[in-house]
């Protein structure tokens, strides 16, 4: 039976169906997602922008990225955490991103929690990271929600962080890398390596 979950580019190479079509998805695809990030300032960004893709499909919020990165000031936690009610005002007026009260007011306040933490955001993010498993065979295999994101969420609420439940932190660590979701058979299938010690779920603990 072919394998429609993998398509097989003009450049020869097999891809997750997802990002083989679409030019942006595709660069997405082969150069990000599933790519281990480290970057506090760039997983900053991804916790926010995973946010605003709730309800919404992931390429709605990848061709806004660019706007989104113009208007919180590239994710600076520090400029993005002094921001103002007059700028969700003004931010809910740019058509350019997705206007969404909610959600700008959360990127806000993720940037205060982020501010107060007592260790690096990405150390707590990837004190949730799964050891390794084989590569999926199937798009219907990928869970939606694991026992590590909804650890993550449930301790990212408890420090303040908003629009984090346990299927976008799930989509986060897809996004970051802390597990890779490439399917068996595409190019950048185990291209990657976490290298991360199994978890206790409950992250590392904020300093006292």
């Amino acid at each position: 039976m072919p394998r429609t979950d993998l398509v097989e580019g003009d450049d020869g190479r097999s891809r997750c169906a997802w990002g083989a079509n679409d030019p942006e998805y595709r660069r997405y695809h082969d150069e990000e997602w599933g790519t281990p990030q480290h970057d506090p300032g760039r997983l900053f960004e991804k916790v926010c922008l995973e946010g605003f893709q709730a309800g919404l499909s992931w390429i709605t919020v990848l061709r806004r990225r660019p706007a989104f990165r113009e208007v919180f000031y590239g994710f600076d936690a520090e400029r993005v955490a002094s921001m103002t009610e007059a700028d969700v005002e003004r931010l809910l007026g740019d058509a350019r991103i997705i206007r969404h009260r909610g959600k700008i007011e959360a990127t806000i306040q993720n940037a205060r929690a982020t501010l107060a933490l007592e260790v690096p955001l990405d150390e707590l993010l990837w004190g949730f990271a799964p050891p390794q498993r084989a590569a999926p065979l199937t798009f219907a295999e990928l869970p939606a929600v694991t026992a590590e994101s909804e650890a993550m969420s449930t301790m990212l609420r408890k420090l303040g962080f908003r629009f984090v439940g346990p299927t976008t932190m799930y989509a986060l660590m897809q996004a970051a890398g802390m597990v890779d979701d490439h399917l068996a058979g595409c190019f950048r299938a185990g291209a990657t390596s976490t290298a991360i010690a199994t978890p206790t779920l409950s992250g590392p603990t904020p300093a006292a």
